[in-house]
Parts: structure tokens; C-alpha cells; sequence
């Protein structure tokens, strides 16, 4: 009789959407060897709710951004129960907004004047004919260009010249600030701190799921919640940072990866999931793994972008905006 085949032993670094995932996938699937080492005192990684007075407010991850069945982070939110009803109806399901919610906007100076929507709606316009150009690169053609920023604002500056020639200077001037606000807004969309570092060839390649953006009415960090409690609860181990991923180690074939982690325990594993956040291998893949990572994958991770999406919760005593407000743009005259 063939002696039973041993359960490999697997070690996944990071508790963040990804390595729970992982987790959850492994199990599911048979492998009952399983653990994952987390730095922190808590899992979720870049998905982190909190609270302000009696609302939610989503410190990290906010929305799921298109809200379909192509979506696994939908298909897992909807099976657990956490999104409205809303987020179910046909109309909201077809729906395709391109990383762009119809959200109803409010428009103020930087001096406080809040403005005309029909002074705006030419840039507005403008800016929306230019994003769209800006993706259409990648089917080939020439370009002047390097990146969306340097193709707008160059084409902005043109197009506005001809078009608006007839309107005021003060009108013209505004139009181009609500352009520069716009576009900084775009910067947002893509996760970049300048639309300068987005390729205009590339920019196209990024496509999206059709939905209408949702967030989760008890907040984000309700889905790690629910698939850590289908987990054995000892399986997360917390404040548990890691040093180094030794791999390949042919001193010891018995063990094909050891995790040192800082505390000086080290772990023997068959296998290893790294599933740290893309800046943080940037800054620390040189140390993280013994021997190195190949030269391709570590090009891959330093030629690989991602800016910051800095978040500022302010609370006021009353509402000033407009009941229906639903985004609020400012745009600053001295631009």
C-alpha cells in the first residue's frame, strides 16, 4: 500500500485581501498545512474602515469599482449580504462608466465663488474629447507625446484657443483652471501623483468592468471580517513581521524555502505566497528574499508604478452644498 502523500507546508506573508484569499483558495482546495504570518496587529492590510462621530468613513479601499458579475470582489460581497439592494438592479449592473460615477458636482473658487455650470460645461467638454483621444493611442499612430499629462495640456491649450477666441478673457482663464483642476482630478482615477508619469500609448490598455461604483453601507473591512471567520482562527499569526524569504536553498533540499521572521523564529515551507503591497517590495525586495529575486522580476517591480491617493475627512457643523451635491470640485484661480 502507497504511504500517504504528506500535506505540503505553506506559509502566505501578509494578511491583507490577498493573502486571506489565498488562504481561503489553499483550503478549499485541500491543502490543510496553511498559515500566514502578518507584521501588524490586525488583517485587512489596504482595506481599513473607520469611524467619525456616527458615520463610516473607509481609510483605505473605498469602492468596488464595477459592481458585476466579472468582479470576484462583488460575487464575495454580494454572497455575504454587505451591499445594498441598489447595487443589484439591472440599470446599475449595465451601467459603464469607465472609472468616471455620474456623480452630480458642485463647482467652487478657490475664493469661495461657487460657479456657473454652463461657464464650465465647454471645459468640461474639452477635457472629456481629450481623455478620450488619450486612449486611443494604443491601437498605433504617432504620437508627439509622451504621457496623457503632456498630450492634454498641450492640446487643451490649442483647441481652447480656437474655440473660446470669442468669450471673455476672465471666462477663458476659468476654463482653463477647471481643465488643470480636472485633470488633477484624473490623477485620483489613476492612482498616480502626475498624469506626466501615465504613458499615452499605454493608457488605453487599463480596461474596466461595467457597473455602477458601490461602497459597502458597514464598510469595507466587513469583507475580510467574513472570510477570516470561515478560517481556523489560529491560522493568522499577528505582529509578525518578516525579515527574509530564504529560497532555492540547496544546503538544505529537505526545505525549499525557510521565513526568518524579525523576532528570530524561522519557518520551514514548501511553499511561500508573498503577498506584501507593491511599495513595500520596492522598497525592501533587495533584503526580503535570499538569494535575490531574477533580474526580470526585480526590473518588473521598480519599473512598476503606483502614487498615493491621500485621503483628508473634514467635518462641519452644517451642510453649505446643495442637497443633491454628490462630489465637490475646487478650482484654483491662480492656475
Amino acid at each position: 500500500m502507497a504511504a500517504q502523500r504528506r500535506s505540503p507546508d505553506i506559509v502566505i506573508v501578509g494578511s491583507g485581501i490577498s493573502g486571506i484569499a489565498a488562504a481561503h483558495r489553499l483550503l478549499r482546495s485541500g491543502f490543510c498545512n496553511v498559515r500566514i504570518l502578518e507584521a501588524t496587529a490586525r488583517s485587512g492590510g489596504r482595506i481599513k474602515t473607520g469611524r467619525m462621530g456616527t458615520n463610516i468613513v473607509e481609510i483605505g479601499a473605498n469602492w468596488i469599482h464595477g459592481p458585476s458579475e466579472e468582479n470576484p470582489v462583488f460575487f464575495l460581497a454580494r454572497h455575504y449580504g454587505l451591499l445594498d439592494p441598489q447595487a443589484f438592479t439591472p440599470e446599475n449592473q449595465a451601467m459603464d462608466i469607465e472609472e468616471h460615477p455620474p456623480w452630480v458636482p458642485s463647482w467652487f473658487s478657490s475664493s469661495g465663488q461657487k460657479l456657473s455650470m454652463e461657464d464650465l460645461y465647454p471645459a468640461q467638454e474639452l477635457f472629456a474629447e481629450l481623455l478620450n483621444e488619450a486612449s486611443q493611442f494604443e491601437h498605433g499612430g504617432e504620437a508627439s507625446w509622451a504621457s496623457v499629462g503632456e498630450f492634454i495640456r498641450s492640446e487643451a491649450r490649442q483647441r481652447a484657443e480656437g474655440r473660446w477666441k470669442d468669450e471673455d478673457e476672465s471666462v477663458r482663464v476659468l476654463r482653463r483652471c477647471v481643465i488643470g483642476t480636472m485633470l488633477k482630478a484624473e490623477c485620483c482615477v489613476n492612482g498616480t501623483h502626475s498624469m506626466d508619469q501615465v504613458g499615452l500609448k499605454a493608457f488605453g490598455l487599463y480596461k474596466t468592468l461595467p457597473g455602477l461604483d458601490c461602497t459597502f453601507p458597514g464598510g469595507y473591512e466587513g469583507l475580510c471580517r467574513k472570510l477570516l471567520s470561515e478560517l481556523p482562527a489560529d491560522l493568522v499569526t499577528y505582529r509578525r513581521a518578516v525579515r527574509c524569504v530564504r529560497w532555492n536553498d540547496t544546503e538544505r533540499p529537505e526545505h525549499a524555502v525557510t521565513v526568518e521572521c524579525e523576532d528570530g523564529e524561522k519557518i520551514d515551507a514548501d511553499h511561500v505566497i508573498v503577498t506584501v503591497s507593491l511599495g513595500y517590495l520596492k522598497k525592501h525586495h533587495s533584503t526580503l528574499f535570499h538569494p535575490p529575486l531574477p533580474l526580470h522580476k526585480a526590473q518588473s517591480v521598480q519599473r512598476l508604478g503606483f502614487g498615493t491617493n491621500n485621503k483628508i475627512f473634514v467635518e462641519f457643523e452644517r451642510p453649505w452644498w446643495d442637497a443633491d451635491c454628490e462630489v465637490i470640485f475646487l478650482v484654483w484661480e491662480d492656475e
